[in-house]
């Protein structure tokens, strides 16, 4: 059928978005446009504006410790100053890195090698402790990254050959820059993709790692070290906290730990400490040159399809959007925020889970008891729309001196980063803490602290504005409103309480009942075709109940007006997931994205829903038809 003709009833996303796909360009040094990319985009443009101001003069920004971000900004557009430094400032470390001979001398400076961000064997983590008590903290240790983004690729001997190729020609490239001779060069490189191809048999997939609950596995820091000797876990945590060190840590794959004297030991240790040099490089590149920013970067961009860096003023817009976020989401949300906005949309938040209630006391699956606890868990959530009142005051400590270099500046903003983390460790958990700042377009839900999260820019058309239908509304932010309600009672949500402890409240007979329904949605999704690759029901099922419940919920409200507009709400739910992407993005996504692709998000969901059969006369010879008992509603 051609896209110039296409019907709703058969392709809703083609008919809604169509037209606007036919001309959008999407930006050469992005991988995709449209939708939340959109949005994301103006916020930028808006920001990148306000920061060329400040730098000149031109404007106000009203918080003392934007001045650093300022300064920042500045050095990172001397493309000068940061050309004539090249990679030299990186050479000491990487000097300390290369006469490392041993396991017991990387074990007598790993502190020092830590709090540098050289890379290590694990990824540290610190957030709330679900397994003893939310109000303190825990330490949580990762599987490293590996080459190729996903270990399933590298299961295809073509494909990850090429993408190999593609990471040494990258890091070739860069290595040219360090202080090591030629001969070193391509030793370190090759040793470098040798130790890849160990850790790649031990690491956890994306399918494994999207189901979370199975990533909190407490182990005695005693336990862990006797796995690993002799690297020392215990020893770098008696270094960085002395008495107060942890005697228990998170462990997200065990396997990786019983496996770990396959990984590294004697004769792996070269292969681990070159590595280790060529990871330190990649990590160091964004506060070196420009030249070499922009290198680092091509690896990843071949990954996406993305045919150019983006220029050189938008990178140091986002260098310090990521690094001073929430003061500057704090600076953006009482610039471009609107009360009044913010007043109506929590109004529908709150309507939205006085609803789900309603649905889980209709619930044809749960025993009252765990419908009971369900309903505490909806009592207890928090919302935090917009943006927060204030910012952390970490962030004053982040301090840009005039006659810094942008390396030294750099370097001791991502200690201090890293430093904040583990500090955490020792402090009570902070329920008020934010987990996206208020310029991010985005949303989201926290199951550790059970509280839902709306950044004030994405409280834009077409998700929401004061000057829609309130239908048009409830199949937009409504809808994602609902989604992150519903991430609380997903397939991993619904593992943790109301305070985000992971408990069972559930009765054995309800968790089996949900599970058949999680694994119709699995099955629902499974293996559909999509740009070459096929979609993995696993990996995106928690997105996909969300989704299912959000729009379920939202429907439910839009039933409860007087001559409802569906035709309205599902053409909104549509321009929500309007996307135009590379073709290279589209197949990674598929590989690593816990989020279904977007366009199959605008169409598979109305499917489960009698109104949308209703609303636009579906008939079961149109392409957007699944009969009665293939649709899911779970929620």
């Amino acid at each position: 059928m051609s896209k110039e003709h296409v019907r709703i009833q058969d392709d809703l996303f083609q008919a809604v978005n169509g037209e606007w796909l036919k001309t959008a360009k999407i930006p050469s040094d992005l991988p995709s446009t449209g939708g939340f990319t959109s949005l994301h985009l103006d916020v930028e443009k808006t920001l990148m504006q306000d920061f060329a101001d400040f730098s000149k003069g031109k404007k106000e920004h009203g918080l003392p410790v934007l001045d650093n971000a300022v300064r920042l900004y500045e050095k990172a557009l001397d493309v000068k100053a940061r050309e004539q430094a090249g990679m030299k400032p990186l050479y000491p470390l990487l000097d300390r890195i290369k006469s490392i001979k041993s396991i017991a001398e990387f074990n007598a400076q790993n502190k020092e090698l830590f709090l540098d961000r050289v890379d290590w064997l694990f990824d540290i983590d610190v957030s709330e402790d679900p397994v003893n008590d939310t109000s303190k903290q825990a330490l949580m240790i990762m599987d490293p990254n590996t080459i190729l983004p996903d270990k399933s690729l590298y299961e295809n001997k073509l494909v990850s050959a090429v993408l190999i190729k593609s990471f040494k020609k990258m890091a070739a490239k860069l290595l040219k820059f360090s202080p090591l001779t030629k001969e070193e060069q391509k030793k370190y490189l090759d040793d470098t993709v040798a130790f890849d191809d160990i850790l790649r048999k031990h690491v956890k997939s994306n399918e494994e790692l999207a189901d979370y609950v199975k990533l909190i596995n407490p182990m005695s820091v005693e336990e862990v070290d006797k796995l690993v000797a002799p690297y020392e876990v215990g020893g770098l945590l008696q270094k960085i906290y002395g008495d107060k060190a942890p005697k228990e840590i998170a462990v997200g794959n065990p396997a990786f730990l019983n496996d770990f004297k396959d990984i590294l030991n004697d004769k792996t240790f070269e292969l681990f400490i070159h590595w280790t040099y060529v990871g330190t490089v990649l990590a160091y590149a964004p506060a070196l040159s420009l030249k070499i920013k922009d290198i680092s970067n091509e690896y990843r961009n071949s990954l996406m399809g993305v045919k150019k860096n983006s220029p050189i003023v938008k990178q140091a817009y986002r260098l310090v959007s990521a690094l001073y976020s929430e003061p500057i989401g704090v600076y953006y949300g009482r610039k471009y925020f609107g009360e009044e906005a913010k007043a109506d949309v929590v109004k529908m938040t709150k309507k939205i889970i006085e609803t789900y209630k309603v649905r889980i006391k209709a619930n044809n699956f749960l025993e009252e008891a765990t419908k009971k606890k369900a309903i505490v868990k909806l009592d207890a959530m928090k919302i935090k729309m917009g943006y927060p009142d204030g910012y952390d005051e970490f962030y004053d400590t982040l301090e840009v001196k005039k006659e810094d270099s942008y390396f030294d500046a750099m370097t001791r903003i991502q200690k201090r980063n890293l430093e904040r983390k583990l500090e955490k460790l020792l402090k009570p958990t902070n329920f008020n803490d934010w987990a996206m700042p208020g310029h991010m377009v985005n949303a989201c839900y926290d199951p550790f602290k059970n509280d839902i999260t709306f950044p004030a820019a994405i409280l834009q058309k077409p998700f929401y504005s004061l000057n829609q239908s309130y239908e048009e509304n409830l199949g937009g932010i409504g809808a994602v409103i609902g989604h992150e309600i519903s991430h609380a009672f997903d397939n991993n949500g619904a593992h943790f309480d109301e305070r985000g402890m992971l408990k069972d409240w559930w009765t054995e007979e309800d968790l089996k009942r949900f599970e058949a329904l999680t694994k119709n949605m699995i099955e629902q999704w499974d293996g559909i075709p999509f740009h070459g690759g096929k979609v993995n029901g696993t990996l995106v099922v928690s997105e996909n109940i969300a989704d299912n419940g959000g729009m379920a919920v939202t429907i439910q409200i839009a039933n409860e007006l007087e001559n409802p507009d569906f035709k309205a709400y599902f053409v909104n739910w549509a321009k929500v997931w309007c996307i135009k992407a590379k073709e290279k993005f589209i197949r990674l996504l598929l590989t690593r994205d816990v989020h279904s692709p977007a366009e199959l998000r605008a169409n598979m969901n109305p499917r489960n829903f009698k109104e949308w059969y209703e609303a636009y006369d579906v008939k079961d010879t149109d392409n957007m038809f699944i009969p009665e008992d293939k649709r899911v509603v779970i929620w």
